[in-house]
């Protein structure tokens, strides 16, 4: 028998861990860029999956000290090393700021360490060869779990691409330009699978160059902050432009005699059927109704609401930023107050809208669309956000400005 007992070990990674100092980016410091352990943010999509570890099941320390029935942290990294190895440091022993420990490969692509469980949250990041700290702020994983990480250690932003420039839809019968947002740890980490955001007016979203007035969502300047800082999950963005003089149709979920319209169900359809399959084959995504978003503004808010109703099954998120609620006399109140029982609805519902300018933003039908999300169960800060920025008026320029809290809601933390 070994001389240290499964006891003793778990007193010593229970005990006060002291946090590096911060002029060498310690546990309570470091730069967005990850050259040393950045301030812990509470965790989520960015870093990985969590589950309870349970006993011991083979980790990292000898299994003749540690005793059966020992609960166990997990710490699993995913990430292409080749040739390299990959490390920990962290703020609470057996890790420390100062000295890295060396993981256990599992496979090429997968590193993995366990300790007995510890006192409280421990922040942690992995170290790539002892010499390239992780992107982005620290990692947290609570006592005895099993968290699961995708690092990067070498991109800060992301990429905008325009991969089909004449995306055909026989549903629709015209073709489309689809812009595409890919994140900084998707383009260098291989293991890492990205939840996906569609978003409308795919024009609007990028490039000032082509943006409605010149000015832009700056979706790409938003994910790429919240890659560094940790306030948002990581995702791709699809973005298809409209359908040019179509779009009134395509939008809209009903006809009316003034402004016709109604195409909105096969809109979807082009969404759901042609384009999310193709996303899905091309690109390493998170195919589920819990990682796929759709999001608009405007017609494109009201199309957005419209497809929570119908194709819940499809996306679990819904964003409308200044909805057109108003749309034949307030039709989509109706749509929603009478939507199926759980679990087909959407997951989470943001809905907001601005209170100045001309139209006052459609502020007061929008106040009704969100307490129509409440009737239906939707609870406030939980699976439903509402937001009235004071002084919006109904453009681009706000909605980018509201973007990043969209975003955080539907999506969760980067870490």
């Amino acid at each position: 028998m070994r001389p240290t007992s499964a006891f003793m070990l778990l007193l010593l990674a229970t005990a006060c861990g002291a946090p590096g100092p911060a002029s060498d980016g310690g546990a309570g410091g470091g730069t967005a860029g990850g050259l040393g352990p950045g301030g812990g943010v509470a965790g989520g999509e960015g870093g990985g999956g969590r589950s309870d570890a349970g006993a011991v099941d083979g980790g990292s320390f000898d299994a003749g000290i540690v005793d059966a029935g020992v609960r166990l942290t997990t710490i699993r990294v995913h990430y292409p090393t080749g040739t390299r190895r990959m490390h920990l440091r962290g703020a609470l022993p057996p890790l420390s700021w100062t000295t890295g420990v060396a993981m256990q490969p599992v496979d090429a692509d997968t590193w993995t360490y366990s300790m007995p469980a510890h006192a409280g949250p421990l922040e942690f990041k992995p170290r790539l060869d002892e010499q390239e700290w992780s992107k982005g702020p620290n990692f947290v994983v609570q006592p005895g779990e099993t968290v699961d990480v995708y690092p990067r250690f070498f991109r800060d932003v992301g990429e905008v691409r325009r991969p089909w420039v004449d995306f055909r839809s026989n549903v629709l019968g015209n073709v489309r330009v689809v812009w595409v947002y890919l994140p900084p740890t998707y383009l260098e980490n291989t293991s890492y699978r990205a939840p996906v955001v569609y978003m409308h007016d795919g024009q609007n979203l990028f490039d000032a160059q082509t943006a409605f007035g010149g000015t832009e969502w700056q979706v790409d300047e938003t994910m790429n902050r919240a890659a560094n800082d940790g306030s948002i999950s990581e995702a791709i963005v699809v973005g298809p432009e409209n359908g040019g003089a179509a779009r009134l149709d395509e939008y809209t979920p009903t006809s009316t005699t003034m402004y016709g319209g109604g195409r909105g169900d096969l809109y979807l359809r082009f969404l759901v059927e042609e384009l999310k399959p193709v996303v899905d084959r091309d690109y390493r995504t998170r195919p589920g109704r819990e990682s796929t978003a759709v999001m608009g503004s405007s017609l494109g808010g009201l199309i957005s609401t419209y497809a929570g109703v119908s194709r819940p099954e499809t996306f679990g998120l819904v964003g409308a930023l200044s909805p057109s609620t108003w749309w034949d006399g307030r039709w989509i109140l109706g749509s929603v107050g009478g939507l199926r029982a759980a679990p087909a609805r959407p997951l989470k519902v943001y809905v907001d809208s601005g209170n100045a300018g001309a139209s006052m933003d459609d502020a007061a039908n929008t106040a009704q669309l969100a307490q129509a999300w409440r009737d239906r169960g939707y609870a406030d800060e939980v699976t439903l956000k509402y937001v009235v920025q004071s002084g919006a008026t109904h453009s681009e320029r706000y909605w980018a400005e509201r973007l990043p809290g969209a975003l955080r809601f539907l999506l969760g933390p980067g870490r």
